[in-house]
């Protein structure tokens, strides 16, 4: 007989807004956007006031603005929302023994089988006061047997609210709902969808699977398949230790300082393209020295996420600067980006003094086509 699973999805409320919020109760009630602050920036996050005027994430700032004239614009601040995200990462780790952490505020978790000692309603709903009484974070989340009906569901039950989806259900409940809801349909497929006539979840139910999989791939078979509530994926154990790692074992011992910071710069923005080839933020930077007497050591720093060059090489080259003090002769160097969570440069891209989004799509389509060292810093 299969095991009934029963699976979490949480996700925290318009978080950036909501830390702002916790900062500053001034904001509640009121509509915020936060994001770039310039005519060329785009809007991060938003809360639900401004929503009502149409306002969106990835919207530019001055559409926003043009939208929800009233709204009070926030530049943000990536450190106070990593430093948040912690404190409900290590509320989940205490309470679930299988969890997936997804993004800086979204989680996976999977109770299947707890339902013979607390009842896996009960447990999720005790866990979500608990971070809200705990961080003063609004948060979400929905229950089912798997993380596609839960995640739809977690949208359903916001603002601040949960819904369970109980077994068999799960079609019924998705039947009346935007084909936009599923994950995986973004603006490009959903207007595929459309010009097929599909604008809801029921119409794609009672679509044959062939249809699909002639229109759109394996990614029709995979949305046809999540519009039935199928979906047979795991939660994959958070771990902060993922990591991307490079290390460096020189030909020839050196003490040449201009020579090591330089290959330790070059790993670092080889590193943060790796993280964002894979859609990846860290959050935990080490540096590592072997001496040519093979003694060896590391340092580590935990930073706000981030996949920036601009930011990860500074803090690179100060934990090589705090470690690299016995002056004598070193046989490897090395980097390790770890705490790694889903997420884009969005999160970490408030400063524009730069554009650093556009530069970093340039420079990582030039090393896309060409390879990993096609293009670099210069000192």
């Amino acid at each position: 007989m299969a095991v009934l699973r029963s699976i979490v999805h949480m996700d925290l409320d318009t978080f950036f807004v909501s830390c702002e919020r916790l900062l500053d109760s001034r904001l509640n009630g009121k509509p915020i956007l936060i994001g770039g602050t310039s005519d060329r920036g785009v809007v991060s996050s938003c809360s639900y006031e401004a929503r009502r005027f149409g306002v969106h994430s990835a919207m530019p700032m001055r559409m926003a603005i043009e939208r929800c004239p009233e709204a009070i614009v926030i530049k943000g601040n990536h450190e106070t929302y990593s430093k948040y995200s912690r404190m409900v990462t290590d509320i989940v780790k205490e309470a679930v023994p299988v969890y997936e952490k997804t993004s800086i505020d979204e989680f996976y978790m999977d109770l299947t089988g707890m339902d013979r000692f607390f009842g896996t309603m009960k447990y999720a709903s005790e866990l979500r006061q608990k971070i809200l009484r705990e961080t003063g974070l609004p948060i979400s989340f929905g229950l089912s047997k798997n993380k596609t009906v839960s995640k739809i569901a977690t949208g359903e039950a916001k603002p601040n609210n949960q819904l369970q989806i109980n077994y068999g259900e799960e079609k019924q409940f998705l039947s009346p709902l935007s084909v936009r809801k599923i994950p995986m349909v973004g603006i490009k497929t959903y207007q595929t969808l459309c010009n097929l006539g599909v604008r809801k979840i029921h119409t794609l139910q009672e679509m044959p699977l062939v249809l699909m999989e002639s229109a759109l791939g394996e990614n029709g078979v995979s949305i046809w398949k999540k519009a039935q509530g199928i979906d047979n994926s795991p939660v994959e154990q958070y771990s902060e230790q993922k990591s991307l790692s490079k290390e460096r074992t020189f030909e020839t011992d050196t003490i040449d300082v201009y020579k090591l910071r330089s290959v330790l710069l070059s790993m670092a923005e080889n590193l943060a393209f790796q993280l964002r080839k894979n859609n990846k933020v860290t959050g935990c930077v080490t540096v590592k020295i072997r001496y040519s007497d093979f003694q060896t050591q590391t340092l580590q720093k935990q930073i706000a996420y981030t996949c920036a060059d601009h930011e990860l090489i500074p803090v690179v080259l100060e934990l090589f600067n705090r470690l690299y003090n016995r002056r004598v002769l070193v046989r490897l160097v090395g980097i390790r980006y770890s705490s790694l969570v889903s997420g884009s440069h969005q999160l970490s891209l408030f400063d524009e003094r730069v554009n650093y989004v556009a530069l970093y799509n340039a420079l990582d389509t030039i090393r896309k086509r060409f390879g990993d060292k096609a293009i670099g810093r210069v000192g």
